[in-house]
């Protein structure tokens, strides 16, 4: 019997041949914390009488969550990560340099076969890079943090493949909130979710890492990709890889638990209603809802592509009088790109708020917390009570282009009569 991509990456790592339901002792490529976790990660490695970290270049804590720091006590935080930094020798990237699943690849710290871990849940996002990357809790990045490695429970594996020509005002946000729809929160849980297909082959690096992202909101541990042309040249191009790209493909006779196929030649723009990622439905089914706030950005969809098609809508208009429309570049270097293409400009123009790269205003720690009754639309990766900071709130989800059009329109639009 062949081996699925999981198996062989995590048998690469333990050294011996594993296959699904095995438990595995694996080293570990690169880990990381944020603001969020770091300091219990910190505890933890404090508490095991360690003093150095495993390798100093394969750690990094990233001040993302809250930047800059919105109280006194996240301030005490950011200063334990900085000082635990500059002891240890650990990376650090501090508050303005982005969302951690976004920088995190354009540093160059995933590569195809790679094994990652992350005290963030969304660390399945560098899975489109053809790597295996999941989170964790603090304590048991602290392990690695302390050994280099972990312990793994091999996955079975579900092969999803995606067919067919996206339409106009059709994303890859659209693909996998109508994929999660379909399979359901818990569909895939504990499984690795390997995507192919035509559609897939089609994308960018920028919208396949969206799809990635969100595999965990079906219960995945991993989504994961093949290495193709596209994923070489970002590598080489953004994240600067130099050498050769080792890619992981699974065997043809490789065993799956579960095979899905789905054709999106049809698919209009869909949307995740409150309180669950899996409650979707087409924008039309839902138009005319009217919201308070739009948030663009997020380690979803804050990537330089996103923030091209959010500028084609705005470009012309100006955001709807009774609606806040928050726009958050997912890293410094895809604003300093999105100034020079005249994204900001276009923006500002447009009466949007631009915020420096982070996280406030999805995981809901400030820049953007709701008033109880308001709605928002995002194109954020979760919707559930609280995550934008109340808990009386309603977060619909969807594209860029489709928070775009909502913001234009101060109700939730479809985009496709913006473009």
């Amino acid at each position: 019997m062949g081996r699925t991509i999981a198996e062989k990456i995590l048998s690469a790592h333990a050294g011996r041949a594993l296959k699904a339901g095995d438990i595995g002792i694996c080293k570990v490529d690169f880990c990381f914390g944020q603001d969020g976790t770091s300091s219990l990660i910190i505890d933890s490695f404090k508490k095991s009488g360690k003093r150095k970290i495993f390798d100093p270049a394969k750690f990094y804590m990233v001040i993302d969550h809250s930047a800059p720091s919105p109280n006194i006590g996240v301030s005490e935080i950011h200063k334990k990560m900085r000082e635990f930094a500059a002891r240890t020798g650990a990376g650090l990237y501090d508050a303005g340099c982005g969302v951690c699943h976004v920088v995190i690849p354009e540093m160059g710290h995933v590569k195809p076969g790679s094994l990652i871990l992350g005290a963030d849940s969304h660390t399945c996002t560098y899975g489109a890079l053809n790597a295996l990357s999941a989170g964790v809790g603090s304590t048991d990045l602290a392990i690695t943090l302390i050994s280099g490695k972990n312990w793994f429970k091999v996955p079975e594996s579900v092969k999803i493949e995606v067919n067919g020509y996206l339409k106009k005002g059709v994303y890859s946000k659209d693909i996998i909130l109508f994929i999660i729809g379909d399979m359901g929160s818990g569909g895939c849980t504990y499984n690795s979710v390997e995507f192919y297909g035509d559609t897939i082959k089609g994308l960018s690096v920028d919208a396949r890492l969206t799809i990635s992202n969100m595999a965990v909101e079906m219960g995945a541990k991993f989504g994961v990709m093949e290495a193709d042309a596209k994923v070489r040249s970002f590598l080489r191009q953004t994240a600067k890889v130099r050498g050769g790209v080792n890619a992981v493909t699974a065997d043809k006779d490789a065993r799956y638990i579960k095979k899905k196929s789905y054709n999106v030649s049809g698919l209009e723009p869909m949307v995740a209603k409150p309180h669950a990622v899996e409650n979707v439905s087409t924008v039309n089914k839902i138009r005319n809802v009217k919201i308070d706030e739009a948030l663009i950005g997020t380690c979803t969809n804050g990537r330089l592509e996103d923030m091209a098609i959010a500028a084609k809508i705005l470009k012309k208009h100006k955001v709807n009088k009774r609606v806040r429309c928050i726009v958050s570049p997912a890293s410094v270097s895809i604003f300093e790109e999105a100034a020079k293409k005249g994204y900001i400009r276009t923006f500002i123009e447009a009466e949007c708020v631009v915020i420096s790269p982070g996280c406030g205003p999805c995981a809901g720690t400030h820049e953007g917390i709701l008033a109880d009754g308001e709605a928002a639309i995002s194109s954020a990766n979760r919707n559930f009570k609280g995550r934008m900071g109340n808990p009386n709130s309603f977060i619909y989800l969807a594209s860029p282009a489709t928070v775009a059009a909502s913001a234009v329109e101060g109700k939730i639009a479809d985009p496709r009569n913006h473009l």
